[in-house]
């Protein structure tokens, strides 16, 4: 079936992308890799090249493009390379959107600019050591001082994927104590500023996967947080963050398509070349009817994919919809790769193998952004269950 959601424009960008992989990724990438981070200056290249102002208005240097199809094409570039692009994801996917939505004129002004150049890399602080999914039950506090100037910003977090390279964090704190009848009352969101004082950055977290972005622990003791840098109202934070979990969970959704599909390039790769009794591996029914229903898996999850493009673009894309669309791509990711990396036999497991790196990246993907279990949660909720 002939694909649609991509146009000339998209394509030639996808050259492009696929140019600079090739030279300026792939010949570094191990080094990335054992650094368990990319490094800061290569941001200001993804900069450079335009990914970071795709959908920033012009006045502030972007491009003001008002589509997430070009955010696509770098999940299935960066898949099909084996690479990533370290904690960058974040910055475009998770952070602008909250500046859009929710920034003042003259924050934009102060924000989107460095933003663009990559001269500022945006993070976003939501999970703490004790909350996980339960966003309601975070316990850092952001207090008014008596001459109303700033916030005294108290508390930590952990899971804060770009966090050690991060120039500026959109931090969730509590600003009033939660109600007998709302326990997600009194969140507020700020910009907060890494230099500030009695900010530090805690541990680079050791994951299984996702060896290139940086991960890290946060804490604030006493850091002043300028009245000027409340994102949004006072304590309507959850809603806005409600709000953005669609994106999110669409970007989860793409990506996870992307890597399975990578998946299955990199294991037909592999078994044409792979010789075992005499034979390409390829050759064997088992090899073809493995790779023949990881296809026809990639194909769904493809149109699911797509479908929620479409819809996320139009400002149609439902949190049920994304919600069945992370969880159908996530687990079909996960079904794909691991069949793919049993064909590769026992160098599946060496890292040296792209397929061995993706199937550890891929594993986060039914945790983070919600669990599948929260997944299903919500769209039996959708069903009236």
């Amino acid at each position: 079936m002939r694909r649609t959601v991509f146009n000339e424009d998209h394509e030639a960008f996808r050259e492009t992308l696929r140019a600079f992989i090739e030279a300026e990724v792939v010949p570094v990438y191990d080094e990335w890799f054992a650094a368990g981070q990319a490094p800061r200056d290569f941001y200001y290249k993804l900069g450079e090249l335009g990914l970071f102002g795709i959908s920033v208005p012009e006045e502030f240097g972007g491009a003001g493009l008002d589509t997430h199809k070009f955010e696509a094409v770098v999940y299935e570039e960066t898949a099909r390379a084996g690479v990533a692009f370290g904690g960058s994801g974040v910055h475009v996917l998770l952070a602008l959107p909250y500046i859009k939505m929710l920034a003042t004129d003259e924050q934009r002004k102060r924000f989107l600019p460095k933003f663009v150049t990559g001269e500022e890399m945006w993070a976003i602080a939501m999970t703490e050591p004790g909350t996980g999914s339960d966003l309601a039950g975070m316990k850092t506090t952001a207090k008014l001082s008596e001459d109303g100037t700033h916030y005294v910003l108290n508390g930590a977090k952990t899971f804060i994927t770009g966090g050690v390279h991060a120039d500026k964090v959109i931090v969730c704190a509590r600003t009033s104590a939660p109600t007998a009848e709302d326990r997600r009352h009194g969140i507020s969101l700020f910009a907060v500023d890494t230099k500030s004082e009695g900010y530090s950055v805690g541990r680079k977290l050791d994951k299984l996967g996702l060896k290139t972005s940086d991960t890290a622990e946060l804490a604030f003791v006493d850091v002043k947080v300028p009245v000027e840098d409340l994102l949004g109202e006072e304590n309507k934070g959850f809603y806005y963050l409600g709000h953005n979990l669609a994106s999110e969970r669409w970007g989860i959704a793409f990506g996870a398509y992307a890597q399975a599909k990578a998946a299955v390039r990199f294991a037909k790769q592999y078994v044409q070349e792979r010789t075992v009794f005499g034979k390409p591996v390829a050759h064997f029914q088992n090899t073809k009817f493995e790779l023949a229903a990881c296809q026809a898996e990639v194909d769904a999850a493809e149109a699911v994919a797509d479908r929620a493009t479409e819809a996320l673009d139009a400002g149609e894309l439902t949190p049920a919809e994304a919600a069945s669309a992370k969880l159908f791509c996530t687990e079909v990711a996960h079904r794909v790769i691991d069949r793919c990396l049993q064909l590769h036999g026992g160098y599946g497991y060496m890292n040296e193998y792209p397929i061995a790196r993706l199937y550890a990246d891929n594993r986060v993907n039914r945790i983070y952004g919600g669990t599948s279990e929260i997944m299903k949660s919500i769209i039996a909720k959708d069903m009236g269950l």
